[in-house]
């Protein structure tokens, strides 16, 4: 088992430092994704309503602590509040629905998926126009749906709540309402886009930051074009200074984009299905980068999105909507 290592968030409880992103999983592939995770050593499982995959999840939670493999302290699950269900009336009945998925009393940590909303039809699908948009709920209220996650603290349901996707002013208005700090916000962040403003800014109001997409993301090409959107997205293994780096430590290209993640104090949920990547992407813990290397990654900025959320096309007149896309430049 490899082993792993932890932030402490702004409310004391401890994150691990790598944890296992599931977007883009679903059924028996990430049933047996979570099952070579945790023999693995993984303790950290982020997923989200969104994501469709959590009663797939839940089932291989439930066997390994039915069977005594893992004590519930010992795992960290991380799930989210939908951009189809943002509203405050939204927050008790999906965490409600989360948790008898995922089959647990409690989540370690809860988000707000995304700063913008999306209409729903009355059987809970996404409300399109006449052209095939997604139809904004321009109702958002960051301020009032907080407040009913800080009572998701309160009475149990979970034990931490943040954010994903926010940017230093969103998050600089929830903190003047909020009487709990968001104990991160999760971000895409990899060394072709390092965000290091809202990274800052973060790190100044005492919320970790959550890289998603840290090996930027091999699959959302083809996710996108399955929606008839084609675009050229880097390899991020491939870089030439990456792989310098990895032959100097005797490590993997993803190894060292994932040290680097960590390094300058960050948390990385590396997606993978494959049983050797994921033993691959936790063994990040017997080395360290120079500053000169982290210098040489930090260097390689190119403010390059992968997730672009194009997906949403139609949301981007929403005024929370901050991502610069092909339809919002």
């Amino acid at each position: 088992m490899t082993s792993n290592q932890y932030l402490t968030l702004n409310n004391g409880y401890k994150m691990p430092l790598i944890g296992l992103g599931t977007w883009q999983a679903s059924g028996e592939e990430v049933e047996n994704a979570i099952d070579a995770a945790l023999e693995a050593g993984y303790r950290h499982i982020d997923t989200a309503a969104r994501y469709g995959n959590e009663s797939a999840i839940g089932k291989v939670l439930r066997r390994w602590l039915d069977a005594g493999k893992v004590k519930r302290e010992e795992l960290f699950i991380v799930t989210k509040l939908p951009p189809t269900a943002n509203a405050p009336s939204d927050v008790l009945p999906v965490i409600t629905k989360s948790l008898a998925d995922l089959q647990l009393d409690y989540v370690d940590l809860f988000l707000i998926h995304t700063p913008f909303s999306v209409s729903t039809n009355p059987d809970g699908s996404i409300k399109k126009d006449a052209q095939g948009l997604m139809v904004p709920d321009l109702s958002t209220n960051h301020g009032a749906t907080w407040v009913e996650m800080e009572k998701l603290v309160a009475n149990g349901k979970v034990k931490s709540i943040g954010i994903s996707n926010f940017d230093e002013e969103q998050i600089g208005r929830l903190l003047k309402t909020a009487k709990i700090r968001p104990a991160t916000n999760q971000i895409e962040h990899h060394v072709y886009l390092q965000q290091r403003d809202l990274i800052n800014y973060c790190k100044e109001q005492g919320i970790a930051v959550t890289a998603y997409s840290p090996l930027g993301s091999r699959g959302i090409a083809k996710f996108n074009a399955s929606f008839g959107m084609v675009r050229e997205l880097p390899d991020l293994i491939e870089i030439p200074e990456v792989k310098e780096i990895a032959a100097a430590h005797g490590k993997s290209p993803a190894q060292v984009l994932l040290r680097w993640i960590i390094d300058t104090g960050n948390i990385a949920i590396p997606k993978s299905t494959n049983a050797a990547r994921l033993r691959e992407n936790l063994n990040i813990f017997d080395f360290k980068l120079t500053e000169a290397e982290v210098a040489k990654l930090l260097a390689l900025d190119q403010n390059l999105r992968v997730c672009d959320f194009t997906l949403f096309h139609g949301c981007e007149v929403h005024p929370e909507f901050r991502f610069k896309n092909i339809y919002n430049k």
